[in-house]
Parts: structure tokens; sequence; C-alpha cells
């Protein structure tokens, strides 16, 4: 419960996550057109996976915008980076986060296995 408090109803950290990601997004605004384009489609998809309060999903913002930096700075084009499945680039970086998939993939087995129990065969 007390992490609920702390996600949803902390408000100097909600202060001090919208500063940050103000600054995030001032260094995505410098990065090379293609790079913002393919980042704000990669966000905007990333979002509808976000479980949770989305501070973990934020921090996977964050290191994209390194990896982004990193990439433009070599001068690679962005699919260099990314490669030219950007979708599954997508699921290889929402595998560290939470999303609402695991919450309805756990909430299906839960109420499977209140429904049948938990050793019974089917």
């Amino acid at each position: 419960m007390s992490d609920f408090f702390d996600d949803y109803l902390n408000i100097p950290k909600m202060i001090k996550s919208k500063r940050e990601y103000k600054q995030q997004m001032a260094r995505v605004a410098a990065l090379p057109e293609d790079y913002r384009f393919v980042f704000q489609k990669i966000q905007s998809h990333m979002w509808m996976f976000a479980g949770g309060s989305g501070y973990d999903m934020m921090q996977i913002h964050y290191d994209l915008i390194d990896l982004f930096e990193s990439g433009a700075a070599e001068g690679k084009g962005v699919l260099d980076v990314t490669g030219s499945d950007v979708a599954g680039f997508c699921d290889e970086l929402l595998k560290n986060a939470r999303t609402y998939t695991e919450d309805w993939r756990t909430k299906l087995n839960r109420e499977i296995a209140a429904k049948l129990g938990k050793g019974r065969d089917t």
C-alpha cells in the first residue's frame, strides 16, 4: 500500500518527475529529425503498454534518449540503431518494464486458478 502512496500521491516526487521529463524532452528536441520522429512513435507505442505508475517506463525512455544521442553522434541512421523492426525493438525494451499485458496475464491465470483450483487437471 505504501508503494501506491509513494507512486500516486507523492506530490514532491511528481513535481520532480515532471521537471525531469521536461529536461529529457528537451534532449529529444535536440536530436536530428528522423531520431525525433522515431522516438515519438516509440514513446506513444510503449505508453499503450505501461502499467502501474509508469516510472519504470520513464527510465526506459531516458535510456532510449541516451542510445539515440549516441547513435546520432556517431552519424548512424536511426534505423541502424533500432533495426528495421522497430516494434520488435520496442518489445525488447518492454521486457524489463511492468506492463498492462503482464497485469492482464496475471489476472487471467489467477481467475482460472481460483475457479478450477491450482492442482486440478483440465
